[in-house]
């Protein structure tokens, strides 16, 4: 498999669909890689979402459906895009299948531009996922070189409080408040709070709270 290209997965009892369907994903310029059962794809070892990939499922298959399988990988957190199609599909199935975050759903027969239309959709959602991620991964690791005094005053300065407020919070000088929160702002790479605020929020870098008066 060339790393550098998008890859198609295709799962689907009938070794003809899957023959014709990996021919049809290659000649578009694409990997493909099938399987002939959903636990089967289960069962192989899964890379990290670097690259464009998507999913092309048969709604009923023996064992696990289609929709088991959708299911499963949104279990294991697998945000690779999947394409339901099916030769008789039931209209629970279809909203079922939608509302968990499928791309779209084709009914067979179908056309071959049909399905390279939705394979182009699935990929270009799943390089925008790849690019969350990486801006997420990137924000995790500012914050990993933070320490753990930085930290908290972070959390403090992304509710709004005032360098003086901080410090009476902490039980340090206001002085030093100045120092750590400056290291913050360097090490997280904003010049505002506003954008530090976006940055938190982001990977739910959770606020300062206040203890309630009694507490």
């Amino acid at each position: 498999m060339n790393p550098a290209v998008a890859t198609v997965y295709i799962v689907d009892d009938d070794a003809s669909v899957r023959r014709s369907l990996s021919r049809l994903v290659r000649q578009a310029g694409m990997d493909a890689r099938d399987f002939a059962s959903a636990e089967e794809y289960l069962l192989s070892r899964e890379k990290p979402l670097q690259q464009p990939t998507c999913l092309v499922v048969d709604l009923q298959m023996p064992g696990l459906s289609g929709l088991d399988l959708q299911s499963e990988l949104a279990r294991r957190l697998n945000k690779r895009p999947v394409i339901f199609i099916s030769g008789n599909a039931d209209i629970p199935s279809t909203v079922r299948a939608m509302r968990q975050g499928a791309v779209t759903f084709l009914t067979k027969p179908f056309e071959p531009a049909e399905l390279l239309r939705a394979i182009a959709e699935a990929l270009e959602k799943c390089r925008k996922q790849i690019a969350a991620d990486a801006g997420m991964n990137d924000i995790a690791a500012r914050i990993g070189e933070l320490t753990e005094r930085e930290r908290e005053v972070m959390s403090w300065v992304i509710t709004g409080a005032l360098n003086k407020q901080i410090a009476a919070e902490l039980g340090i000088v206001e002085r030093t408040v100045k120092v750590h929160r400056a290291r913050v702002m360097e090490k997280m790479r904003v010049v505002s709070v506003a954008e530090l605020v976006r940055l938190c929020d982001a990977v739910a870098f959770a606020p300062a709270v206040r203890p309630q008066p009694g507490s």
